[in-house]
């Protein structure tokens, strides 16, 4: 069995003397999807934040077997740890070219010289970032900036790569894309950490998942089983599955 790349045991994070997070615990193995799942405010953010080192916490956080929890963030990037925030965070008046360019700087510190040649892995990820490669990132869909967010954050070739509410705004058929995307992730090796609202998609996509609500893990499991739990089908897909037997009566 294989040693998780990453394991986080009693984690606490908050903001101020506001405590979100009460002692999370959980793990990704190598090259695998897992999935946090929660309504808002449950603190899905804020893990997040706080495993890239954005906000304070207390606790273990270990990464390919060493820990990291007194890292600063620059250090853990340095170490192929990558946050795809909810807002994206692009360089609107620039490139679609030059964003992801900016988002090689690990590899560049690393003395990589072949580090232009994974923007070509991007763009068979996203056929259609290479269409638009010279386009600003402000004139492109909120579909396309998502993809140029993903795109982005993989030129650094993290091991970890941490996704904030991907589908978040988007189309359906834009955000089947996106997940579609997120499971080809598994053939490049990238673990991948995916926070969502959409229940639904998320475990559909991903190989365990962890169930938070008021910032304490309460249920997790096989993404599989989870899906078919009822307290995850009354509580986060309920609403789904009445939508579908309506349309089909």
């Amino acid at each position: 069995m294989s040693i998780p790349l990453l394991q986080v045991q009693g984690l606490h994070a908050g903001y101020g003397k506001a405590e979100v997070l009460r002692g999370i615990t959980l793990e990704a193995a190598p090259g695998s999807i897992i999935t946090v799942i929660g309504p808002n405010g449950a603190g899905k953010s804020t893990l997040l934040n706080a495993l890239m080192g954005v906000l304070p916490s207390s606790g273990r956080i270990d990464y390919a077997g060493a820990s990291i929890a007194t890292l600063p963030l620059e250090e853990r990037v340095m170490l192929g740890v990558a946050l795809v925030p909810e807002r994206r965070e692009l360089f609107g008046s620039m490139s679609v070219e030059d964003n992801l360019v900016l988002g090689a700087y690990r590899q560049v510190r690393l003395h990589n010289k072949q580090w232009r040649e994974q923007i070509d892995v991007v763009f068979e990820l996203f056929p259609r970032l290479k269409e638009r490669r010279t386009q600003e990132a402000g004139t492109l869909s909120g579909g396309e900036r998502q993809m140029l967010a993903v795109g982005r954050a993989l030129m650094s070739r993290p091991q970890l790569l941490m996704l904030d509410e991907p589908s978040l705004g988007l189309a359906p058929l834009i955000v089947i894309e996106i997940f579609r995307t997120i499971d080809a992730l598994r053939k490049t090796g990238v673990t991948t950490l995916l926070v969502e609202q959409n229940a639904r998609a998320a475990l559909e996509t991903a190989d365990y998942g962890y169930v938070l609500e008021m910032g304490e893990i309460v249920l997790q499991g096989p993404a599989a089983a989870l899906a078919t739990d009822p307290r995850v089908i009354d509580t986060y897909l309920g609403a789904a599955r009445k939508k579908t037997a309506a349309l089909g009566a």
